[in-house]
């Protein structure tokens, strides 16, 4: 990935309980987290992601989240960038058009958060970013060892929840 931007990323949300301080101390410095936690009331959330960026200015970690009192924002910023999800070359292009920086690629394969739903598959997952110019990061059942399976399809990153609890 460019060197402006994480390889490997965490997703937060609300599953993961106090297993998230236990993943922010795995991830690697360098490492990017997306904090979303949506579902959580605002005021609790913003006291949750001023602890969580904390951690990350200690670890050295790149964290992304929209303003928190805006629980159902769709995109986030790293860097001074925008970083936007894509479930399909639809939205992938929506996000290039809208300034992103960075496309989360998603499901590549079935996840947990969306039980029974199907995943895209890495072929299929990486063409719906494929030639718009920006990093693509897949999001979706990722772990390490499928990384290291999918990383020559074109994909920059990786972004996980439970690979990293």
């Amino acid at each position: 990935m460019a060197d402006r931007y994480p390889e490997r990323w965490l997703m937060t949300d609300e599953r993961m309980g106090t297993g998230l301080w236990r993943a922010l101390r795995r991830l690697p410095p360098g490492s990017g987290v997306v904090f979303r936690h949506h579902a959580t009331p605002a005021a609790e959330r913003r006291a949750l992601f001023v602890r969580v960026r904390r951690i990350a200015r200690a670890r050295r970690l790149v964290l992304v989240a929209a303003d928190p009192p805006l629980p159902h924002a769709r995109h986030g910023r790293v860097a001074g960038a925008t970083t936007w999800p894509a479930h399909d070359r639809r939205e992938a292009l929506a996000g290039v058009r809208a300034g992103a920086a960075v496309l989360f690629v998603s499901p590549v394969f079935a996840t947990r958060s969306h039980p029974g739903a199907a995943g895209l598959g890495a072929a299929r997952a990486a063409r719906i970013g494929r030639g718009l110019g920006v990093p693509v990061v897949a999001l979706g059942g990722m772990s390490e060892r499928r990384w290291r399976r999918v990383r020559a399809l074109g994909f920059a990153g990786w972004a996980a929840i439970d690979a990293w609890v």
